[in-house]
């Protein structure tokens, strides 16, 4: 199968440089509106799709981002893998702002989004055991590490609902919990990713420690700005690494990934709903 590498930009990130034959495309979804058109093009012989989770411009919030259509879009245009790119809070005193971070784990503290492509008439329960692709976070700190980043791996990233930024006591309690990072859009992302049998893996960009560093103040937008408009070129030049590490075949997940739905589809073929059905075309055809 040939590799197709899909990018998702998140706050700060909202391009990829040197695409070759790069086109804006539109991608209808039965999911509703993806966040933005679709930037498709190849990167040393590597197709690749770029997707402004926040659109260009940054009009949507993290609450508004249509997740599924995202997702959806990005299996439709023949993703084999998806890379985030979002900036985060630190938990950690020793992941300073200016780090990246490849996300291992997920503690989803989101309300009001869609969790699953799946619902009444066709039921799935998908593994999330481990919801980030080892082999992909992988070349993605290869590539941080080759762009000149200080990396850290095997972090769990706590995602809130937003779109205010937390209380001091519930930073404070998010660091007991053993969360590493803190940011707003990585659930229900990486479900839907799992579900869609997509590779996926975040590399969170720490702009700044959140409010429970008493030496560091609140967190505000302007921080979190001067951060990221340090980091962007780095994200870009790790993202311009990737095809090169990843290569040009995608053989398989030796993690499963491509292979998730295997044994999550509960509802009987009798008992499904034709119409969510005909919506689960691209995301979980494979199977149905």
């Amino acid at each position: 199968m040939q590799t197709m590498i899909g990018v998702i930009g998140g706050s700060g990130v909202y391009q990829i440089d040197g695409l070759e034959g790069a086109s804006w495309v539109k991608v209808k979804s039965p999911f509703g509106k993806p966040s933005d058109e679709v930037l498709v093009g190849r990167l040393d012989g590597v197709p690749m799709a770029f997707l402004p989770r926040h659109g260009r411009g940054h009009p949507l919030d993290p609450a508004s981002v249509p997740y599924r259509a995202n997702i959806d879009a990005l299996k439709r245009l023949g993703c084999t893998e998806v890379v985030s790119v979002s900036a985060v809070g630190s938990l950690r005193e020793d992941y300073a702002p200016g780090d990246f971070v490849i996300v291992e784990q997920y503690i989803d503290r989101t309300v009001s989004r869609a969790p699953s492509f799946f619902g009444p008439g066709c039921v799935a329960h998908v593994s999330l055991a481990d919801p980030a692709c080892t082999r992909l976070g992988a070349a993605c700190a290869t590539a941080a590490r080759a762009a000149g980043q200080a990396v850290h791996t095997g972090a769990t990233y706590i995602a809130i609902e937003g779109p205010q930024f937390s209380t001091r006591a519930e930073s404070r309690l998010y660091r007991t919990w053993g969360a590493d990072v803190i940011g707003m859009t990585g659930m229900p992302e990486a479900r839907l990713a799992r579900e869609a049998e997509l590779c996926y893996a975040c590399v969170a960009m720490v702009t700044d420690y959140d409010c429970w560093h008493d030496s560091h103040g609140a967190v505000d937008v302007a921080m979190v700005i001067r951060t990221l408009t340090a980091n962007s070129d780095a994200a870009r030049r790790l993202v311009a690494r990737l095809p090169g590490l990843l290569g040009d075949s995608h053989a398989g997940c030796p993690q499963g990934c491509d292979h998730a739905l295997d044994h999550a589809v509960m509802t009987s073929p009798d008992r499904r709903d034709p119409e969510l059905v005909a919506r689960l075309d691209a995301v979980a055809g494979r199977v149905l």
